[in-house]
């Protein structure tokens, strides 16, 4: 509607970030817009040749406490709250000799940017920004009466609304507030992840009924904010629209890799090469290797070179690999890059490339090629349910019942070194196999892999079937080791893996029926284990 238009006659300005700034300091000269404004951003815009009260004038108190305290007056939030809709309000500014702002522009201190740089806590602290926030609020507010600028990229659409005097509309004014809200929120949302992680509830303040139980591990509410990095050009159907978020204290995640070649990333690239990419730090500081479709590991293995363990892996399910994504948790060296060459390759990712590794594989103009620095560091697990959200702690590898030495042998003889080297890898590579699975195992790599099953038996059996009708007439089930992320129902999962010629097993137990299983395991003349730990992965 035309006369939801307000003028901008006046116009408070204190911005940390003064990129952009000259075109709007353009547009309040022509306009001779009255211009109230702070420290360095005033000193700014008088270069730029603008008539600029400084707060102080206006406030009559100096800034003080360097810098922390110049806005938080009286003289200026009743200017950015007063409704100008409303008589009494105008009426108590002409008595308090206030005048009102038509539109604030605010950006903050670079909380984000400065946790980022490394540096000590008491400069983290330092940029906590306490007025900025306050005149965004009050602003957004009274959003009926002042128009809100902090976003950088509305410079310009506010130069232009000065410059012909009819400032913004309703409409306009509550799309700019909605923004700012969403700015402050973002804002106070990383500080309190950034505090939360940091200032944990002290033993002195715990209760004895909280102890141990593993709720205290959670907070009462979560604040936590991702910014946005890009759209993506569908999600994981063309039909799906998607888009990356990346934490705003987190710029060395996997979010963040550096792409050294290929197509832009796609929705599907970036959770099979997330998963990828964990699946292989579980075994550092071996080097691994792991080859990934639809989130699944095809094949995953360990070997003295980045060349071999890529071998390895890459001889557990050939057919799979088709398309697959490709993840090294050591540097990427011309051998293990031409064997790559001639698969076809969705993406691969490691921290480092040798360089003529790197020119071969550029070579592939469609493999998109990832460069992540540092290992997978999430700690708590989110996901979304309808109208809620479920947090988990990350399923370490070292959880308890991980470590062989812990382990129960409950059938069979006891392993010898190289079957339990198979045994520690195959249980430690089934954490990253989706649920019901089933994994089998033979000189420190997979051979087959049984996943995503409704039962443990066609878990076990897609598996022994994978591992032998890929292996070209070879049986590589034989005195081969098996693993299973759960326990075992009945015996019938385990037979199948027995019949097949598997030599040892490792599973949690705590079925109500492992006598049955230990028992038939006996019979069949197989080495059993169990850990007392789960793996689910669903």
């Amino acid at each position: 509607m035309p006369d939801s238009y307000r003028p901008i006659h006046r116009a408070l300005v204190s911005v940390f970030h003064k990129e952009g700034i000259e075109v709007l300091a353009q547009a309040f000269k022509e306009a001779e817009t009255e211009v109230v404004s702070t420290g360095s951003t005033a000193k700014k815009l008088a270069e730029l040749g603008v008539n600029v009260t400084p707060v102080e004038q206006v406030t009559g108190f100096p800034e003080s406490l360097d810098g922390r305290v110049k806005t938080l007056d009286p003289h200026i939030h009743s200017g950015i709250l007063a409704d100008m809709t409303n008589p009494e309000h105008r009426s108590q500014l002409a008595q308090l000799g206030i005048k009102p702002f038509d539109m604030v522009v605010v950006n903050l201190y670079p909380f984000a940017d400065t946790v980022r740089s490394g540096a000590d806590e008491a400069h983290d602290i330092e940029k906590i920004d306490i007025g900025g926030p306050s005149m965004i609020r009050g602003a957004a507010k009274n959003h009926g009466s002042v128009a809100v600028i902090t976003d950088p990229e509305d410079y310009a659409l506010a130069a232009d609304r000065v410059q012909h005097g009819k400032g913004f509309s309703l409409e306009e004014r509550e799309w700019l507030a909605a923004k700012a809200f969403a700015q402050t929120a973002s804002y106070d949302a990383t500080i309190a992840e950034w505090t939360s992680s940091r200032w944990t509830k002290p033993e002195t303040l715990k209760s004895d009924a909280g102890e141990g139980h593993a709720i205290a591990e959670f907070a009462p509410t979560i604040s936590r904010t991702w910014d946005l990095a890009h759209t993506l050009r569908y999600g994981e159907n063309p039909h799906q629209q998607a888009a990356l978020y990346v934490d705003p204290l987190d710029q060395i995640g996997f979010a963040h890799a550096e792409q050294l070649g290929g197509k832009p990333m796609s929705y599907n690239n970036y959770v099979d090469a997330d998963s990828a990419w964990r699946s292989v730090w579980d075994f550092a500081p071996a080097i691994a290797v792991a080859v990934v479709k639809h989130s699944n590991p095809c094949g995953l293995a360990i070997g003295a070179t980045v060349a071999e363990a890529h071998r390895k892996a890459h001889a557990c399910d050939p057919m799979s690999a088709y398309g697959g994504v490709i993840a090294a948790n050591a540097r990427v060296s011309l051998e293990m890059a031409q064997q790559i060459k001639p698969i076809f390759t969705e993406v691969i990712v490691a921290p480092a490339y040798d360089e003529e590794a790197l020119a071969l594989l550029q070579t592939k103009k469609n493999l998109r090629i990832l460069k992540v620095a540092n290992p997978p560091k999430v700690q708590h697990q989110l996901r979304q349910i309808d109208g809620g959200l479920l947090v988990q702690s990350k399923d370490m590898s070292d959880a308890p019942g991980d470590s062989a030495d812990s382990w129960q042998l409950v059938a069979g003889k006891a392993a010898d070194d190289a079957t339990m080297r198979d045994l520690e890898f195959a249980w430690r590579a089934i954490r990253s196999v989706k649920s019901n699975a089933i994994l089998i195992a033979s000189d420190q790599a997979t051979v087959g892999i049984g996943m995503g099953q409704v039962n443990r038996v066609d878990s076990s059996q897609l598996a022994v079937t994978r591992a032998n009708t890929l292996a070209d007439g070879a049986n590589r089930t034989k005195n081969a080791v098996a693993a299973s992320d759960a326990y075992f129902p009945f015996p019938d999962g385990f037979e199948i893996l027995a019949d097949a010629g598997v030599k040892a097993v490792v599973q949690p137990g705590g079925s109500i029926r492992d006598a049955l299983v230990f028992e038939s395991a006996k019979k069949a003349g197989v080495t059993m284990y169990v850990t007392g730990t789960r793996h689910f992965f669903h």
